[in-house]
């Protein structure tokens, strides 16, 4: 559901990276700095690295500890997600897929999600459109209509520092505003 004007915003991070320290992980915080900067925003940050030891033997969400089940119902009832995954093996890591695995089918529905992604070069770009937008598509998330990838140079001491990478994310931040903060009615999943 989105926010009434009452609260702020619920914006979820979740950093598919598997080390620490990560550039996924300071691109996604950068990102959601840049929303914090346009309105106000309660921010949460779900790092795979973190999580990730509590997911890999369970088969059913009802077999995941208390930490997994809560990052879990943070993602489920976020206003704007914010998903990012290093480039591994030509998709995203196999336990972000994991954690998305656990999420329920009709829980994104209607929930805008902004799409980023990093790699060794600017060759990986298309994650965005041919890995990362129909994951979301299953789940009737309104992915927002620019992504942000970012790659190696785009970084120094796994912190942004290109500027062509902070005017991207100025730009898919912007565009994400329409969809942010609309009351919409209950999400109707579509049954197929």
């Amino acid at each position: 559901m989105l926010p009434s004007t009452e609260r702020p915003l619920r914006v979820v991070g979740v950093s598919g990276s598997l080390t620490a320290p990560s550039k996924t992980t300071a691109l996604v915080r950068a990102i959601l700095d840049q929303v914090a900067a346009t309105r106000e925003v309660d921010t949460t940050l779900v790092e795979l690295n973190r999580v990730g030891p509590h997911l890999g033997g369970a088969i059913r969400r009802s077999e995941l500890p208390d930490v997994a089940e809560q990052e879990l119902s943070r993602i489920e009832s976020a206003d704007l997600l914010v998903v990012a995954s290093p480039v591994y093996r030509a998709t995203f890591t196999g336990l972000f897929k994991h954690l998305f695995d656990f999420v329920d089918q009709y829980a994104l529905v209607d929930t805008p999600v902004l799409l980023a992604a990093t790699g060794g070069s600017d060759r990986h770009a298309l994650i965005i459109e041919h890995q990362l937008r129909p994951l979301f598509g299953f789940f009737q998330a309104v992915t927002l209509p620019v992504g942000v990838y970012a790659s190696d140079s785009d970084f120094t001491d796994y912190r942004v520092s290109s500027d062509r990478l902070r005017e991207r994310i100025e730009l898919a931040v912007a565009r994400a505003e329409p969809f942010l903060g609309r009351e919409l009615a209950a999400p109707r999943p579509a049954w197929w």
